[in-house]
């Protein structure tokens, strides 16, 4: 049912024009539609879809010099790969992939602490035992803390 609603607002997105300014935030994004179909797909536990719903997004969100040109797409697609990975056993890749997504410069951090929360969770039922398990809750609890401090403005 879910792949049904995607498919069809896909084939709907398609037959339109496409957008000459698709920044702007009234205006459907075409290139938008796989980063809502690699959430979908997540919550779903479809991960293959998610998984290449997500190649793609970073694919679409690298400009042909290899400079991110949406980094925070592309650090929620990271995510992505990472919570699909954990699930498929490969523990290292998942961290690998989430520490590039935390890592990168431009970033919102409660967007991205939504999914790293949701990658921690997958983490700690699946790895418990695991040290570098432990390192990533560690790591996310730093991270949450420290977004739930305001900024001081001087």
């Amino acid at each position: 049912m879910v792949r049904d609603s995607l498919d069809a607002g896909r084939a709907r997105l398609d037959r339109l024009p496409r957008p000459e300014h698709p920044e702007h935030h009234f205006i459907i994004d075409p290139d938008k539609w796989d980063f809502y179909e690699m959430d979908a797909y997540r919550l779903l536990g479809d991960d293959e879809r998610a998984a290449n719903h997500a190649r793609s997004v970073i694919r679409i969100s690298t400009g042909p010099d290899g400079t991110e040109i949406s980094p925070m797409r592309a650090a929620e697609a990271r995510l992505t790969l990472g919570v699909t990975a954990a699930r498929t056993g490969e523990i290292d890749e998942a961290i690998s992939m989430a520490t590039k997504a935390l890592d990168a410069d431009r970033k919102s951090l409660p967007s991205l602490l939504l999914l790293a929360n949701e990658l921690d969770k997958e983490l700690r039922s699946r790895y418990p035992r695991e040290t570098a398990t432990r390192d990533f809750h560690e790591r996310v609890l730093t991270i949450t803390r420290g977004a739930s401090t305001p900024e001081l403005p001087f």
